[in-house]
């Protein structure tokens, strides 16, 4: 079984002035299995070596899928498409930031999930190749080409700059002979925040479209043959779904301090 990690927090305090239902509490983590051709065997993949990083191809278009119109909902099948873009620029603004806030609904905005913010991690080379970060994001479109879902994923060869530690992890893959990088990583880099992950538009096939993001996830990781995949701080709601999809999940402990008017 390979390894897909989430951390779901409550909500945080560093969302600005915005309305959130985010709060401070337990962070929880979860893991889950990919699915794919490759076979897996325990905890560790039957390959004792993962791909190097340069030599993955992190532009690839994934699978079509036909999405099932409601009961009558006098609406046809559509098709989806998945597709992985190696940098957040090649996702119009618009289009990103109307899956971010669908995601998280208007009352909850949270800036760190917008293409401003990511955008600006990756021309910093903050989240670069350079730095162990390669853009990888996972991007869904319908045959008119409109944008229903979008994920924020890295292929990582450390785990620096998550704040969820699974050295643990790697340690045993090395036991074990095998590489644990690189991962693949589902996150807002550097960002400890929970927030919504997997960002998908608030259509009538908005579960359809989550259900094969989630699938196309797994199968990118098989398709990489690469250790794992790690889902981390996304909201509540998405932990519990990821658990149902099969994802292993782990609980850990964040500690915030709050400035309640204090002087000096």
């Amino acid at each position: 079984m390979a390894v897909a990690m989430s951390c779901c927090c409550k909500p945080s305090p560093f969302l600005g002035g915005y309305p959130t239902r985010f709060r401070l509490g337990k962070s929880k983590p979860a893991f889950a299995a990919a699915v794919g051709a490759p076979r897996i065997s325990a905890l560790f993949w039957g390959a004792n070596k993962s791909p190097d990083p340069k030599q993955i191809d992190t532009n690839v278009s994934l699978w079509d899928f036909t999405l099932t119109p409601p009961q009558g909902g006098g609406i046809s099948a559509s098709q989806i498409s998945v597709s992985v873009v190696s940098s957040i620029s090649d996702v119009s603004s618009t289009d990103w930031d109307a899956c971010s806030l669908d995601a998280t609904g208007p009352d909850h905005y949270n800036p760190f999930l917008t293409h401003a913010f990511l955008s600006s991690l990756e021309h910093s080379a903050s989240a670069a190749k350079e730095t162990g970060w390669i853009p990888s994001h996972i991007v869904a479109k319908d045959e008119y080409g409109n944008t229903l879902g979008v994920v924020p994923l890295y292929l990582k060869s450390h785990s620096y700059g998550e704040f969820v530690f699974d050295h643990s992890w790697a340690d045993a893959y090395y036991s074990f002979g095998s590489r644990y990088y690189p991962k693949l990583q589902c996150c807002v880099p550097f960002t400890p925040v929970t927030g919504p992950r997997i960002l998908v538009r608030n259509t009538l096939f908005k579960d359809q479209v989550f259900d094969i993001i989630v699938s196309a996830l797994k199968d990118l990781t098989a398709k990489y043959q690469i250790s794992s995949l790690h889902i981390t701080f996304p909201s509540e709601k998405e932990w519990d779904k990821l658990s149902e999809k099969g994802f292993l999940q782990r609980i850990g402990m964040q500690y915030h301090w709050k400035n309640r008017n204090y002087k000096k």
